[in-house]
């Protein structure tokens, strides 16, 4: 115990990591297992487990850019890097990650270095075909984003300097996948529609937690462009989309990444503490939390409109209604 008061940030950080951990790395081990075993039933538990396993996993890795799970520095660099290869984004190296989302917190607003929606539409087969895709549910535009953090390092002199990391990592997913397919072909089309279904969860969670402005700056400091932003401008423009209230426990799906109003007002503070310190700080008041269903519902309506949307602030969203959202900002792909 004295030790894990040592590691950790917080002195009751023990138990919860340990069953979120246990549960995340047993879902990821039996989820590959699964996918090559024979019966058609443990395929599908194996591409649920393999699914949720990744997405626990990036929300350790957000805990991790956060350092609020242990108290040194390298520790969460080294957990988060190793996180990173869990969810398969381990393309992007773990400082970049972490630097694009505390600019997103320091700056209140989307940061990126290349923005895909003023290109997109000069290319409108290439927007034609990821609507196309987007409309059957397919998540075209995640897919072609965690795409462009392979592409841009040898594009973009900026990021030259992942270009070795991104070759040695390719080599390897390879070769893993190379010896898994070895022994069931399947992995090969089972883990594809696993990774996408992460994707889709992630996306979702995303896409309505903000009515940020974008800016393409992450390669350069904060300038004068973010400064109109205060903390009333982020409570206003921030949203809890959480997936129940009555039921708190079913955010653990999330691990509670769904309270992110709290979130962005105690940014240190731990994933299992954010149910309480959300009831503590907003009681009954549920102005700036979103109604799952039409969330559900506005996913659904707005899936293609939203591949080049970006909303604008301070609108008025209904509870989750007629809200398009934005796509493209998740904090996995560091570009």
């Amino acid at each position: 115990m004295k030790t894990a008061a040592k590691l950790f940030r917080f002195d009751d950080a023990l138990l919860p990591n340990l069953l979120a951990w246990g549960y995340m790395f047993s879902a990821y081990i039996f989820g590959f297992a699964a996918l090559l075993a024979d019966a058609l039933w443990l395929n599908v538990l194996g591409v649920l487990f393999l699914a949720h396993s990744m997405v626990i996993a990036a929300y350790f890795v957000h805990e991790c850019a956060h350092e609020s799970l242990f108290k040194k520095s390298r520790h969460n660099q080294l957990f988060g890097e190793l996180l990173l290869w869990l969810c398969g984004a381990s393309y992007s190296d773990y400082k970049a990650v972490q630097h694009k989302h505390v600019r997103h917190h320091m700056d209140r607003a989307d940061i990126v270095s290349f923005d895909f929606r003023t290109r997109l539409k000069k290319y409108p087969k290439t927007l034609k075909l990821i609507n196309f895709l987007e409309w059957f549910y397919i998540p075209a535009l995640e897919i072609m984003m965690h795409g462009l953090v392979l592409v841009l390092p040898f594009v973009k002199e900026s990021r030259k300097a992942l270009r070795s990391r991104i070759i040695i990592v390719l080599i390897l997913r390879i070769a893993f996948f190379a010896v898994l397919a070895s022994i069931s072909l399947k992995v090969l089309v089972l883990y594809p529609v696993a990774y996408m279904l992460f994707l889709t969860v992630m996306r979702f969670m995303d896409v309505h937690q903000h009515t940020y402005d974008l800016y393409e700056t992450l390669d350069q400091p904060s300038g004068d462009e973010v400064k109109q932003y205060d903390s009333a401008f982020e409570k206003r423009n921030t949203f809890s989309n959480v997936l129940s209230l009555k039921y708190p426990w079913l955010n653990l799906l999330v691990l509670n990444f769904s309270y992110h109003n709290v979130h962005h007002d105690k940014q240190m503070q731990p994933w299992y503490r954010l149910p309480a310190l959300h009831k503590k700080l907003y009681g009954n008041d549920e102005t700036q939390v979103l109604s799952f269903v039409n969330l559900l519902k506005s996913y659904h309506r707005y899936r293609m409109q939203r591949v080049i949307n970006s909303d604008a602030t301070d609108i008025d969203v209904h509870q989750g209604r007629d809200f398009i959202g934005v796509a493209g900002v998740s904090f996995l792909t560091a570009h």
